[in-house]
């Protein structure tokens, strides 16, 4: 596997180019860190984020989801403008 292919494979099977799957990827790792957090702050404090963390994973589960749906959907090579696979 070539140096440039180990950073390109996995964002092009999920239809995205490096720089949108690290955009999309930060996101998903950010929004974990904060629900993480707040557990955290629920642990000590309960009356605090109650619904803070399911509801940040609930919303991320969903995003995930309907990426997939798009994906499946569309026809072989189509995702990004390459060419259909050989």
């Amino acid at each position: 596997m070539s140096l440039r292919n180990a950073f390109t494979a996995h964002p092009r099977s999920v239809g995205e180019t490096y720089l949108q799957h690290m955009g999309v990827a930060s996101r998903c790792g950010a929004s974990m860190v904060l629900a993480g957090a707040a557990c955290l702050v629920h642990a000590v404090l309960p009356f605090l984020f109650e619904r803070t963390a399911s509801n940040c994973l609930t919303r991320l589960y969903q995003r995930m989801v309907t990426q997939r749906s798009r994906l499946a959907a569309r026809p072989a090579g189509d995702a990004i403008g390459l060419p259909s696979p050989r």
